[in-house]
């Protein structure tokens, strides 16, 4: 059996519904629903979904960090949008933060 490793952004909701920002169990990793929140809770890009998307992936890359991985490990994600007509922001801030290179391909929306 593997050991679980956990990582705690420090968000006000992880006692309160209990759950960790990574988990990391073998060669494993589990990252929670990602919002576009700062160190202090305060969302990040109000009214703009590329910044909120960055800020989003900056935290997952810090989670990632944490539990000894990085983006370039990631296979697969899952995006979700309030509004349909947000995506294309979405998609060019995952495409300027992760760069185009055939590994980063392996995302998903």
């Amino acid at each position: 059996m593997h050991q679980r490793h956990f990582y705690s952004s420090g968000s006000a909701w992880e006692p309160i519904v209990g759950y960790s920002r990574a988990v990391r169990v073998g060669n494993l990793i589990y990252i929670a629903g990602t919002t576009a929140t700062d160190e202090h809770g305060q969302l990040v890009g109000v009214g703009d979904p590329y910044r909120q998307a960055v800020q989003a992936l900056r935290n997952i890359e810090k989670a990632l960090r944490y539990v000894n991985s990085r983006l370039d490990d990631v296979v697969r994600t899952r995006i979700y949008v309030t509004d349909a007509e947000i995506w294309d922001a979405v998609g060019r801030a995952m495409v300027s933060f992760l760069g185009r290179s055939d590994r980063r391909r392996r995302w998903c929306k």
